[in-house]
């Protein structure tokens, strides 16, 4: 199958003959001829199997055959996604696809000031991408409206729901047309996703490339176990040492990132850290540092975890074991992408244990265990243990990273005003999520 085949128009596949795509992914074949038909979508596949351009070309496809309503051009296509890093990046994606069409695409996210969003809203917008959580400020001030949202994309659904989004999400909902084409995709297709499907979509094109909670058979798995002290000293043994490429390091707290990669520097490898605390600048100077190799190792909490497309990463390192075991899933999915090979090396301490058996049970696998002379844990590794919900986990006390701290009413945060609150068918769709939901405050 080429992309020809699939029905795209010749200004998209001039946009793709030039990036380099050749040929589409099993999602983008299985989900762009039903989208090109105006169904809804509800798509599944693993992290780095091109699901952006399984939604943003046929999105583009449509605006670009449709006349804009006259007036300022208000959004007609709005993608949703959690995080900052995704925002830019699917946002650089469709503006790539679209390169040889008359389409402005803008970004909205938090982190950096409010003043060039309203700028660029002002001007006109074909494509929103955007956070829930800065889309709602500009909702509420009203300098965004999306009365004439015509296609909405949640992307990465269950990293949304993880971070605690679905309010804000069910807020924005209430703002969109009832009247609109849905795609939802997500790296799973577990209960939560599927109920937020059955509000959102109307029959929709199902489509499933990869088996729930499944990895990329190219990724081989390791364990070292080690005591969670000498964890420092056996992961700069393991990339002064035995790995010269780009390593992408997760830890599990922001702060404790922040101190891995100043360690690491100190032990003469270049790092660079990236997490919440951090402001977009910041993340955006580390990652580009990163992926120009002017910085070997980033160090990085999960908000990293999904989104993040970095060419050539043939090692991912857990410093610290996730406290949730899809969170795994998520992370490793950063290597092995595209057929090629990949490492996912895990450090894990004895009280870790109860974390690791988590993970293996989600895989139905066991991950082959290593001992490294030299850092040989002071007991076996607990495998009954409890997951300890403290610092850094989720019940741990501490808010997602990108959700947004509710304020009091009448209180005002940080010195600046406080904001306001499948078959084909006709007729128009009568079951719709956004129409639905009750405003949150």
């Amino acid at each position: 199958m080429t992309f020809e085949t699939l029905g795209l128009s010749p200004a998209l596949l001039r946009a793709l003959n030039e990036t380099g795509y050749t040929s589409p992914t099993p999602i983008q074949a299985q989900s762009i001829p039903g989208a090109l038909e105006g169904r809804d979508i509800l798509g599944a596949a693993q992290t780095g199997t091109g699901k952006t351009a399984a939604f943003g070309l046929p999105l583009l496809q449509r605006l670009a055959k449709e006349t804009p309503p006259k007036g300022p051009r208000k959004p007609r296509a709005l993608v949703l996604v959690p995080t900052r890093e995704l925002a830019v990046q699917v946002a650089d994606s469709i503006k790539a696809y679209g390169r040889h069409m008359r389409l402005n695409v803008t970004m909205i996210f938090g982190g950096v000031g409010m003043q060039p969003q309203i700028d660029n809203l002002r001007r006109g917008v074909d494509v929103l991408v955007a956070c829930p959580g800065r889309l709602l400020d500009h909702l509420d001030s009203g300098h965004a409206k999306l009365d004439a949202v015509e296609m909405l994309v949640l992307d990465e659904a269950d990293r949304m729901l993880d971070m605690g989004f679905l309010p804000s999400i069910k807020r924005v909902l209430s703002r969109v047309p009832k009247q609109r084409q849905t795609m939802l995709f997500s790296a799973t297709f577990e209960p939560r996703i599927r109920a937020l499907a059955m509000d959102l979509l109307d029959r929709p094109v199902e489509v499933q490339v990869a088996a729930q909670n499944t990895i990329a058979d190219t990724i081989v798995h390791r364990v070292h176990p080690v005591d969670s002290a000498s964890k420092r000293d056996l992961l700069i043994d393991i990339l002064a040492k035995r790995h010269t490429d780009r390593v992408l390091v997760f830890g599990r707290t922001k702060h404790g990132c922040n101190r891995l990669a100043e360690q690491l520097a100190q032990a003469g490898l270049p790092s660079v850290a990236i997490h919440g605390n951090k402001s977009q600048a910041q993340r955006q100077k580390a990652l580009d540092a990163f992926k120009a190799g002017r910085a070997r190792i980033l160090v990085a909490t999960d908000v990293a975890a999904r989104g993040l497309d970095i060419p050539e990463l043939p090692l991912v390192i857990n410093h610290d074991l996730p406290m949730v075991a899809e969170d795994y899933v998520h992370r490793i999915g950063r290597t092995g992408r595209n057929g090629a090979q990949g490492e996912a090396l895990s450090l894990v301490a004895p009280e870790e244990g109860g974390l690791l058996r988590d993970i293996q049970r989600l895989l139905k696998t066991e991950i082959a265990m290593e001992t490294v002379p030299g850092f040989e844990p002071s007991q076996p590794l607990r495998m009954d243990a409890k997951p300890a919900q403290g610092r850094g986990g989720r019940g741990g006390g501490q808010r997602p990273e990108g959700q947004r701290q509710p304020r009091k009413p009448g209180s005002r945060g940080h010195g600046k005003p406080q904001q306001r609150g499948a078959a084909p068918h006709a007729g128009p769709k009568q079951h719709r999520g956004g129409g639905r939901s009750r405003r949150t405050a």
